[in-house]
């Protein structure tokens, strides 16, 4: 939510913001391409050197485990471009007890299980650090609008960080917010994350999808109809509110790399960006640097 972030920052210096929306990742939903209940985010914390191709390399076992097993549960795989160097690996699941199942009959796979235990050996020589968490969807602050993810490219993530004791506060925060947003950015659509497990609690994330660079300009350059359609008494309070209830907030780009993402084919159907050629086995790499062997 880096409009509500600019908002509650620019607030002790002006007045401005921009907005974010939640991962509608890798639970690829048919319907209506509505963000999913559950998310689950992993965070791989990349080596100084060992990101770009070195990365996509060893991130291309895991994707080959699924797709050898043919896994139903596909993710979304997002590298950095602001902050420090990691990919955020996203999947949606329709309620808790689905992630279990899943998590459950992933254990039970002995080939899938075997190779991903490969997968992560080899990558783990590449990371800094590696942190998992789940989230659930806050619906009533969201305002999804039914964004088909895969025809996307990136991820603009807001995480807010609120005071122990000032739910309450933040929640009017929210009440102040979404209207105005809706109002003097009609274009923006976000999904909010409330922290389940794995991060300090509360801890929100606002994700919002863009399909080009040209959107975050637009969302500057319309700061102003936000800050309009506030009004000087809402931004009063906004500013008031915001210094008390978030302790501290971050705003980060991640671009989407399909080498790293495990999809459906409902994803590549609808966009040729997510079409990656297969790598070749081992085998018949192999075979080939035996034939072209240099004498």
């Amino acid at each position: 939510m880096k409009k509500l972030a600019g908002i509650c920052m620019c607030a002790c210096l002006c007045a401005c913001l921009a907005l974010a929306c939640a991962d509608v990742v890798a639970a690829q939903t048919s319907e209506g391409h509505a963000p999913p209940k559950v998310l689950s985010i992993s965070r791989e914390w990349v080596k100084p050197g060992k990101t770009g191709a070195a990365h996509e390399k060893t991130e291309s076992l895991f994707v080959q485990a699924f797709e050898r097993a043919n896994w139903p549960t596909h993710y979304l795989g997002m590298e950095s471009l602001s902050g420090k160097s990691r990919a955020l690996f996203f999947v949606g699941y329709a309620s808790f007890e689905a992630y279990e199942k899943d998590q459950a009959a992933q254990a039970k796979n002995e080939a899938l299980s075997a190779g991903f235990a490969h997968a992560s050996l080899v990558d783990g020589e590449l990371l800094d650090a590696f942190d998992q968490s789940l989230w659930s969807y806050d619906e009533d602050d969201s305002n999804s609008g039914g964004v088909n993810i895969a025809t996307m490219r990136y991820f603009e993530i807001e995480r807010f960080q609120i005071r122990p004791g000032h739910e309450e506060q933040w929640t009017e925060i929210m009440k102040l917010v979404k209207p105005a947003l809706m109002k003097g950015m009609p274009d923006d659509h976000w999904a909010m994350y409330v922290a389940a497990y794995g991060m300090p609690q509360p801890t929100y994330i606002v994700l919002t999808p863009m399909k080009s660079a040209a959107e975050i300009d637009r969302t500057f350059a319309q700061g102003a109809k936000f800050v309009e359609a506030m009004g000087p008494e809402g931004m009063k309070k906004l500013n008031e509110l915001s210094a008390s209830a978030i302790e501290s907030s971050e705003t980060n780009l991640f671009a989407f790399n399909p080498r790293m993402s495990y999809v459906g084919e409902d994803w590549v159907k609808a966009d040729a960006f997510w079409k990656v050629k297969a790598a070749k086995p081992a085998a018949a790499r192999k075979s080939d640097e035996k034939t072209s062997a240099k004498p």
